[in-house]
């Protein structure tokens, strides 16, 4: 998520068309707590059942993930960074990712069919890990994607 951008509960409520004040009658919760989630000066977690309420209202499953990362900064340095956009730039991305990851497939293959990665093999595995990762978050992408608008940005 880009940091200069806007809080993901904000941007996922934009994203669901609603007003601080509609959105605490979905929520359950009072106006100063709604924005103490979404200040940007602040960094208030939204509690479970709050953040279930946020994801079924707005409609944005991807606000979970979201928020894994926004909660945790140990959890943000392990999972890749999500840049939602429209589905027909998602799905360019995916089949780039995974037409980079057909042409190492021979490497990953040749590594790792001895089930043990070689100090010579090693330069040649990171590729492969940075490969994958990158599969795996254009995955992602693609499947939070779905009914994601291009004028929201996250």
């Amino acid at each position: 998520m880009n940091e200069s951008c806007s809080n993901i509960y904000q941007i996922a409520r934009n994203y669901a068309g609603l007003t601080q004040g509609e959105a605490i009658v979905h929520l359950h919760i009072c106006l100063r707590t709604l924005q103490a989630y979404e200040s940007s000066s602040k960094k208030k977690i939204a509690e479970d059942n709050v953040l279930r309420k946020m994801i079924e209202t707005y409609q944005t499953p991807w606000l979970a993930y979201q928020h894994a990362r926004y909660a945790s900064n140990v959890v943000a340095e392990y999972l890749p960074d999500l840049d939602l956009t429209d589905i027909a730039k998602s799905v360019l991305k995916f089949q780039k990712e995974v037409g980079d990851l057909k042409k190492i497939n021979p490497d990953m293959i040749d590594i790792a069919s001895d089930g043990v990665i070689e100090e010579h093999e090693e330069e040649r595995w990171i590729k492969v890990e940075k490969e994958v990762s990158e599969v795996a978050s254009a995955s992602l992408r693609l499947l939070f994607s779905k009914q994601f608008v291009s004028d929201v940005k996250v």
